[in-house]
């Protein structure tokens, strides 16, 4: 018995100390290179990204309640990002992401500073290093890291950020 609540301790340390280690990952300091899907099922790399522009990511998934939230925000001050190119990243299927748009960000699909990608080969979580839905990345015209949030309330950081950066 003392021999397996020993073991069981040591599986518990062990396992408490990788998850703080990948809780404690830092993401992307720099837009690494990526191959997403745009929803006409054409190729979208990091070689198509805007320049001279802010790059905003946000990284969603259409049944989380906290990303129906963001993107709703995105949508709603949609006109704080124009000059800002923005990129919606999901997982899930074409139909699904189209339903969601329609419901959480109409306003967003077919803007010229807006691109909705396909994450089919799951590289954004290993590439980025999100913590979690909704992920929200903002990057310099240099592709530096700027900003990074998860919580769905702080969209006005990445507006108070594009301000002081259009300065």
């Amino acid at each position: 018995m003392r021999l397996f609540l020993r073991k069981t301790g040591i599986f518990l340390g062990l396992f408490i100390m990788i998850s703080l280690n990948i809780r404690a990952q830092n993401q992307a300091q720099t837009i690494p290179a990526f191959k997403f899907f745009k929803l006409d099922k054409s190729f979208f790399t990091d070689q198509n990204l805007e320049s001279n522009k802010l790059l905003f990511f946000c990284f969603f998934d259409i049944t989380c309640d906290h990303c129906r939230h963001a993107i709703g925000k995105i949508n709603d001050h949609y006109s704080e990002f124009n000059k800002t190119a923005i990129y919606l990243i999901t997982l899930d299927n074409p139909d699904a992401i189209k339903n969601f748009m329609s419901h959480y960000g109409p306003d967003l699909p077919g803007k010229k500073n807006v691109t909705i990608l396909q994450d089919k080969q799951n590289e954004f979580i290993t590439k980025f290093r999100p913590v979690k839905y909704p992920s929200m990345f903002l990057y310099s015209q240099n592709k530096k890291l700027l900003l990074y949030d998860d919580n769905e309330e702080n969209v006005f950081k990445f507006l108070k950020q594009i301000k002081l950066s259009a300065k």
